[in-house]
């Protein structure tokens, strides 16, 4: 299926890894004017417990219009399946999607739908230099373990599971990885560039398990090695992040979602060297002479120019903005 939406198309793929006997169904967001010739940068984005492959549109409709595509793989298991059924047995269906084996499928289900679309019709569309991986809550737990979090469980499965191709992540929400180790000694290999968004109410509670803020603090700390940057906004509990509404509010949630949407582009554009950073009605391009050492340069300052702007537009939103230069 394939539909035009506010200045990007929509692809659903109902892939299918045989050798695994697991359905990925996944959709594509693409910007409408694009070309072989000028290959763009793809985000592949994992969903939260509970979430599908339709979720996180504000994102992905953003990162189109920015000229960026995003992949989001569907990962059954521990999807929206979760929430149906008897409802006595709710709690055996969570504790089941965050069992060490669903933690492995994730990441397999990410690495199986970009091959798919890496090596399909869409595949010379993108620039196989600019990928980034992104997620939200158990997502962002997907994305950690793709971007080179090293756990140690016992079980040489889930030892090394980066994704070299990944050159960028975005982790939104994030909870720990339990039962791994200190986070500096699973986290501290990560060197990747990072965006670490959160909120003050950013709590998770299931039965017999509960996350706050606090550890998505601990998580950006320990990532030692990766140039990295972190928003907490002042409101907005965990959902706010997913496409719902949630209790905050129509207007919170549109803040939240629009300053998100902001800051993640800026992030993008500087870590995978894409376009220039400046945002809505700035389109400067770099010279065609430019040596990219140079443009590098250039792109870094902007960058900080640009979340440096980001910050005083969304001053009333945030907590706290950390970065290198911060």
């Amino acid at each position: 299926m394939a539909s035009p939406e506010q200045g990007h198309r929509v692809v659903d793929l109902d892939l299918f890894d045989a050798s695994r006997q697991r359905p990925v169904p996944s959709r594509l967001h693409l910007p409408l004017h694009k070309s072989a010739s000028r290959p763009i940068p793809l985000v592949v984005f994992s969903h939260g417990l509970g979430g599908s492959r339709t979720g996180y549109s504000y994102l992905a409709r953003h990162w189109a219009n920015a000229g960026m595509a995003s992949l989001h793989p569907q990962h059954v298991g521990s999807d929206n399946s979760v929430w149906r059924g008897n409802p006595l047995e709710l709690l055996q269906r969570l504790q089941t999607a965050a069992r060490e084996s669903e933690a492995l499928a994730r990441v397999l289900d990410l690495r199986f739908a970009l091959n798919q679309v890496l090596t399909s019709d869409q595949g010379q569309l993108f620039d196989v230099s600019k990928i980034a991986v992104a997620g939200h809550s158990y997502g962002a737990n997907t994305a950690m373990l793709v971007a080179g979090a090293k756990v140690d469980t016992g079980s040489s499965t889930l030892r090394d599971l980066r994704d070299r191709r990944m050159q960028a992540a975005i982790l939104i929400s994030a909870p720990p990885l339990l039962g791994q180790g200190p986070a500096e000694q699973v986290l501290g290999s990560v060197s990747v560039p990072t965006l670490h968004i959160t909120s003050l109410e950013d709590t998770i509670n299931l039965p017999g398990y509960s996350s706050t803020v606090n550890d998505r603090i601990a998580i950006f700390d320990a990532m030692t090695q990766s140039t990295r940057a972190l928003a907490v906004y002042n409101t907005g509990g965990h959902s706010i992040f997913t496409d719902r509404t949630t209790r905050s509010g129509p207007e919170a949630s549109a803040r939240i979602k629009g300053a998100t949407q902001e800051l993640s582009t800026i992030f993008l554009r500087q870590s995978l060297h894409f376009g220039n950073i400046q945002l809505n009605t700035e389109h400067r391009s770099e010279h065609p002479a430019m040596k990219p050492k140079h443009a590098e340069l250039l792109d870094n300052q902007n960058t900080q120019d640009g979340i440096t702007q980001w910050a005083y537009r969304h001053k009333n939103l945030l907590d706290r903005l950390v970065t290198r230069e911060t």
